[in-house]
């Protein structure tokens, strides 16, 4: 097997060449498990998103458990915490970025069916709890996964994962 470039642990990353960043920001909203929030730092450095913004009590840098599943992908993905998530929209509603949420509700619009804008904001919620009503409401658009078998949800980085690459492939990204 050839890589076709330097793997990024043998490299600064100062001195990796520029990636150009994907029009993507990622919203996670009291993700409880720090395990998840870096694995969706490594998912975020594959997709080449814009910035992730990590809400509330969301595990941020530096933190061992995020460590041991993002292995220094936050090195790689800009990042910024939010005391709430209503401050987080308020900032990306200062920058003219649109806001869909991830949730499972009657009104959601399936993400096959969604127009993904450029740029977006996508907004995942806590693995149990999910968004509130209120914090649906202060999004654009709630945006949902169909889901085929009995439990009606998925862990959130693997719908980080399926929501990132179909708007990536759907803008042809990918």
């Amino acid at each position: 097997m050839t890589h076709l470039e330097p793997h990024y642990r043998m490299t600064p990353p100062d001195r990796l060449p520029a990636k150009e960043k994907q029009p993507v920001h990622a919203v996670l909203h009291n993700v409880r498990s720090a395990f998840n929030v870096g694995s969706i730092f490594r998912t975020a450095d594959a997709g080449a998103v814009t910035r992730l913004h990590l809400c509330g009590y969301t595990a941020c840098p530096p933190n061992a458990k995020l460590q041991k599943t993002a292995l220094g992908a936050f090195d790689y993905v800009p990042w910024t915490h939010h005391e709430t998530l209503a401050d987080c929209i308020n900032h990306l509603r200062s920058e003219a970025i649109p806001i869909a949420a991830i949730e499972r509700v009657e009104d959601s619009v399936p993400h096959t069916r969604y127009e993904w804008p450029r740029p977006v904001a996508v907004v995942f919620g806590n693995e149990v709890k999910g968004l509130t009503r209120e914090e649906l409401d202060a999004v654009d658009t709630v945006v949902s996964i169909p889901m085929l078998g009995h439990k009606n949800t998925i862990n959130v980085a693997t719908a980080f994962g399926i929501v990132l690459f179909d708007i990536l492939r759907r803008w042809q990204a990918v």
